[in-house]
């Protein structure tokens, strides 16, 4: 089993910083994949950006430029560094581990950008 643990939301205002970050535990496989979606009130949920073991991050089109994923592979640990946080940033954030077409997802953390 594998469980991820996210920090670091909270209440920011606009052109503001955050860093999320996620630690995953259990059985991690080497080979993963790990990312962020989010999701607002009323919208459907979204992958803001993913980072293969070894590969090249992918953003979504609303946080390219502005938000950068990280890695730390001996600590089983994503990073997501949010700038220039916009009130459309505002939302539910949750941390993904995908290992042998299996999906893990963590509890959430709120990021409330306030104008």
């Amino acid at each position: 089993q594998v469980q991820l643990v996210e920090s670091g939301g909270g209440l920011v205002q606009v052109g503001g910083s955050l860093t999320l970050s996620c630690a995953a535990s259990g059985n991690i496989f080497t080979i993963n994949t790990m990312g962020w979606f989010r999701q607002a009130p009323g919208k459907s949920h979204e992958s803001v950006a993913m980072m293969p073991y070894g590969g090249v991050p992918n953003y979504a089109d609303s946080v390219k430029g502005r938000f950068t994923i990280s890695r730390d592979n001996a600590k089983n640990t994503v990073y997501l560094q949010m700038m220039r946080l916009q009130p459309d940033d505002t939302a539910v954030y949750y941390c993904m581990l995908r290992q042998v077409n299996r999906e893990y997802w963590g509890q959430g953390t709120q990021v409330t950008v306030s104008s």
